[in-house]
């Protein structure tokens, strides 16, 4: 058997989901994950999203565990104008993590396999690898398309504010609130013992709107008060990222699958890109990687990106137009849930 080398660019979800699968599909690849940060996991792009997470059947393999969880979440409400949908969830399906520690539960079981990580470490140009091949999970903007001249995305914006002692906090419940300018806010129970939520907004467009002011806004009509202990916020891919592969280059996570067009859910996706992109590297057939991701994610950023478009069509009628859209929808979509 041929011993091929791998070099995966981020220790994060997707990259180290892939190294984790590298080596439980043949243990003799030998693969190297490159952290640009000093630890793995605890650093400032650990914390980036709401760390809203559920199982499903496909990737329910890639459960946290213990201090990796921070809130089990029974119920999510989603609010659009006046009006609340509620979907209740089966106990232990869905949590808000802390995310940074689940990160270094997966480096733990990536150590354990015989995977060699390197922190501190950060990749100025794919020159430096000499690897069979090469994983990008740089994350967005991936250091590795920008190299390569690649085409970008859809891309939005994010800001998020971690709230202690914070006066809406409720311990079971992930709240997400629709608005009428293809944005919303999410308010998610994070830690408990300090009454913390994550509290935030994101736009799935490329917008000049100041979301912190935006953010204090919000928390002015819904009167939300607390101490602001961390913010943090960024660009979010909007579903797939072509090209998935350019030569032995193959692109996971926020570099690859992004996340969905509609809510800016990217953990699943991260981990599921990943695990694919190993399979497919360690029996010797990348080429199969965009076909697979295609079938598996290409139909729902479809439909998240037309009715994004049809959002901001309503959007230039009016505010009411837009509710009344998402309401109609919503209907649909929980007569079936």
């Amino acid at each position: 058997m041929i011993i091929i080398k791998v070099d995966i660019i981020g220790g994060s979800l997707s990259g180290l989901s892939s190294a984790i699968i590298l080596k439980q599909e043949n243990k003799k690849i030998e693969v190297i994950v490159h952290e640009k940060h000093k630890k793995i996991g605890f650093n400032s792009d650990g914390r980036r999203c709401g760390e809203g997470y559920s199982l499903e059947e496909e990737w329910k393999h890639w459960k946290p565990i213990g201090g990796s969880i921070y809130s089990p979440i029974n119920k999510v409400e989603t609010i659009v104008d006046n009006k609340t949908y509620t979907l209740n969830r089966k106990p232990n399906t869905a949590f808000v993590l802390n995310r940074q520690a689940f990160i270094t539960q997966l480096a733990k079981q990536a150590d354990d396999l015989g995977v060699i990580i390197k922190t501190n470490d950060k990749i100025e140009s794919i020159k430096e690898l000499s690897s069979d091949y090469i994983v990008d999970a740089s994350g967005c903007p991936s250091v590795v398309r920008r190299e390569l001249g690649l085409k970008k995305g859809i891309v939005g914006i994010t800001y998020q504010q971690s709230i202690e002692n914070c006066s809406h906090f409720f311990h079971d419940t992930m709240q997400i609130y629709l608005t009428a300018d293809s944005g919303y806010y999410w308010i998610f129970p994070r830690n408990p013992k300090k009454k913390e939520v994550n509290l935030g907004m994101g736009m799935v467009i490329r917008t000049h709107k100041n979301l912190k002011k935006q953010l204090e806004q919000f928390k002015e009509i819904y009167h939300i008060s607390g101490t602001i202990n961390y913010e943090t916020g960024g660009l979010i891919p909007a579903g797939i990222q072509k090209p998935l592969i350019y030569k032995n280059i193959v692109f996971v996570g926020d570099s690859g699958v992004g996340t969905f067009p509609l809510t800016g859910e990217g953990i699943y996706r991260a981990l599921l890109s990943g695990e694919i992109a190993a399979r497919c590297i360690a029996h010797n057939n990348i080429s199969e990687y965009p076909k697979i991701i295609n079938d598996k994610f290409l139909k729902w950023d479809i439909a998240g990106k037309s009715m994004l478009r049809i959002n901001n069509t309503f959007s230039k009628i009016s505010e009411k137009a837009v509710f009344f859209y998402w309401k109609r929808y919503l209907d649909w979509w929980y007569s079936f849930n």
